[in-house]
């Protein structure tokens, strides 16, 4: 059975079950050959793959980098929290709607327009979830089909996502940071301008957090 066809059957998953198969799922992404993944954008810091996503017909993207900080610092700003409407430029709200335990909860969060607007500002509800991997960390979530919308948003869904985080071998104080990311961003958008978006955002999301970081 698919994630959407799971998901889809009740309006609010079992928490326990939901967080255990999502975790599995971005390990087995984890753990997919390099010879899968396609060169999207590469930066001096930060490379972005991409592979066809077995969950919707877009891709799954990759995004690997080093950041100059420990791993919990890093992933207290990437997950659901005050941290992450401070730096993150794409967000432009964030609430939590539910919380199970301090590691998982639902939130909803809106997104800015993206390519001059051709990309409208996007809605979603998320079920997230942080736990120990390896010596670090991985905060992961998928969207819920929550009942509840607002008009002025068109609804995106997210398929399983999330961040690994990591401490460099050589330098614990700095951390190797991967991201797998499938956005169905929905609405009448071209798929090759969702790609060349997604990319982008994804490079701006590190130096955003690198900058946030500093800061902090």
């Amino acid at each position: 059975m698919s994630w959407k066809a799971e998901i889809q059957m009740e309006s609010l998953p079992d928490a326990a079950v939901l967080a255990t198969r999502l975790k599995n799922t971005l390990i087995q992404y984890h753990s997919i050959e390099d010879d899968k993944w396609r060169v999207a954008k590469k930066m001096k810091d930060v490379t972005i793959w991409r592979k066809p996503s077995e969950e919707f017909n877009g891709y799954l993207f990759k995004a690997q980098g080093v950041i100059d900080d420990v791993v919990n610092n890093i992933i207290d700003h990437i997950r659901p929290g005050p941290c992450r409407l401070d730096w993150d430029s794409l967000m432009t709200s964030l609430d939590i709607l539910e919380h199970f335990e301090e590691n998982c909860c639902v939130m909803r969060y809106t997104t800015a327009g993206q390519l001059w607007n051709i990309i409208s500002p996007r809605e979603f509800v998320d079920f997230s979830y942080t736990v120990g991997y390896k010596e670090g960390l991985l905060s992961c979530g998928i969207s819920l089909d929550w009942s509840e919308k607002r008009p002025e948003f068109v609804r995106g869904y997210n398929h399983p996502c999330g961040w690994f985080c990591v401490p460099l071998r050589d330098n614990p104080n700095r951390s190797l940071l991967t991201g797998y990311i499938q956005t169905d961003l929905r609405g009448m958008i071209p798929q090759s301008a969702v790609d060349t978006a997604m990319a982008s955002t994804l490079i701006n999301f590190y130096g955003d957090l690198q900058k946030a970081l500093q800061k902090a």
